[in-house]
């Protein structure tokens, strides 16, 4: 078992940043590859970004490849989303999840959720 609980979301303008974080306790945490998800209010939740659990395997969805990064820092049990270049089309509640396995994350099927953070974008 492992709980995930984001943090750093809120309410930004339109090219600004923002570094949402997800903090992991339970299971050793470099066991799990880890990723992001986000959902924008009337659509489905779609795929951000993930990352194995050592930090060789990257994957970003198209949409935010060039202004979001992803990474990890396992002993501190902590992934990291920092967002920069921001839109009004990034707002939406971000999740973070957890899986044994990579593809497991990116297809959304992954084990652990987290409870999701807002992230406003405004004009």
């Amino acid at each position: 078992q492992v709980q995930l609980v984001e943090s750093g979301g809120g309410l930004v303008q339109a090219g600004g940043s923002l570094r949402l974080s997800c903090a992991a306790s339970g299971r050793t945490f470099s066991s799990y590859a880890m990723g992001w998800f986000r959902q924008a209010p009337g659509k489905e939740r779609e795929f951000v970004a993930g990352i194995s659990r050592g930090g060789n395997s990257i994957y970003y969805a198209h949409s935010v490849k060039g202004r979001f990064t992803i990474s990890r820092v396992n002993a501190k049990n902590t992934v990291y989303l920092q967002m920069n270049s921001l839109k009004p089309e990034d707002t939406a509640v971000y999740y973070c999840n957890a899986d044994d396995e990579l593809e497991g994350v990116i297809k959304g099927s992954a084990d652990y959720w987290g409870q999701g953070t807002q992230v406003t974008v405004s004009l």
